[in-house]
């Protein structure tokens, strides 16, 4: 009985310590994850990567599964320590396309950014998404989504109409003049065949495409850590970056840039 309530009250004791010990708050549970083990070097979720595209990709030319080849534009440093260097390579997925519409909806894309390779070939495969686009970009970006839109068009698809019913105007009036001597009836005529074709070439044409053009600057938004080792931070016997033709940039815009009307004889 003796050995049975020592026992007994050895493991109260222990139980009792156990609950007074204090729990880690929130803010040093932070601590430890900022500041990563010894020897780790953590790049904390929300950072910006700016990023170069190597290839073009558009709602026009690509499909879903696409690959989309990126490279680091800037360097990102942890504790005063370069962990990813420019020149590093990223890949990514086009995830979502989506077509201009005839006569509404604008083109939409969507990239998912897979994998990055250090310049020493050190790899880290992740999910991450556009944060915001190159500043001289055309397209809209939605930041509750991460899609890419393309330009809107009314203004190009107006201009079209009455660029036709112009020249149907003309036509119909110096047909008007020449056959029997009413211009102005000849020109309204003109001008309503006019607006009717160029209806057909507005219902006939998509809108601008969404395009991520070679060259065009994007930020990469990580949405959870990417850990390094310093023992895979050593970049002095990496291989030299190629350089890559950094292209032409941001596509210019196409709102104006529809299909011309073609040229053709009234039949009065």
């Amino acid at each position: 009985m003796l050995l049975r309530g020592f026992a007994f009250s050895a493991v109260a004791s222990m139980c009792l310590a156990s609950a007074q010990t204090p729990a880690p708050d929130s803010a040093e549970l932070g601590s430890r994850l900022a500041n990563g083990k010894a020897g780790e070097f953590l790049v904390d979720p929300g950072t910006r990567i700016p990023l170069t595209l190597i290839n073009s990709v558009s709602t026009k030319h690509s499909a879903e599964g696409d690959r989309v080849y990126l490279e680091t534009a800037f360097p990102i440093l942890v504790k005063g320590r370069i962990v990813i260097p420019p020149g590093s390579y990223v890949t990514g997925t086009v995830t979502q396309v989506k077509r201009p519409g005839r006569v509404k909806g604008r083109g939409e894309i969507y990239v998912r950014f897979d994998s990055l390779t250090l310049p020493n070939g050190v790899t880290r495969d992740f999910r991450a998404r556009i944060g915001t686009m190159d500043g001289r970009a055309s397209e809209e970006f939605d930041r509750a989504e991460g899609k890419i839109r393309s330009e809107g068009n009314k203004g190009g698809d107006a201009r079209r109409v009455g660029e036709a019913a112009g020249a149907g105007a003309t036509i119909g009036a110096i047909a008007g003049s020449g056959a029997g001597g009413h211009p102005g009836l000849g020109a309204g005529l003109g001008a309503a065949a006019g607006a009717a074709a160029g209806l057909i070439g507005v219902f006939a044409s998509r809108g601008p495409d969404a395009i991520l053009a070679k060259g065009s600057t994007v930020e990469m938004l990580l949405d959870r850590p990417v850990a390094f080792d310093e023992s895979e931070l050593d970049f002095s016997g990496a291989t030299r970056r190629v350089s890559v033709d950094s292209g032409g940039g941001p596509a210019p815009s196409q709102k104006n840039s529809g299909s011309a009307i073609p040229r053709r004889r009234f039949p009065f």
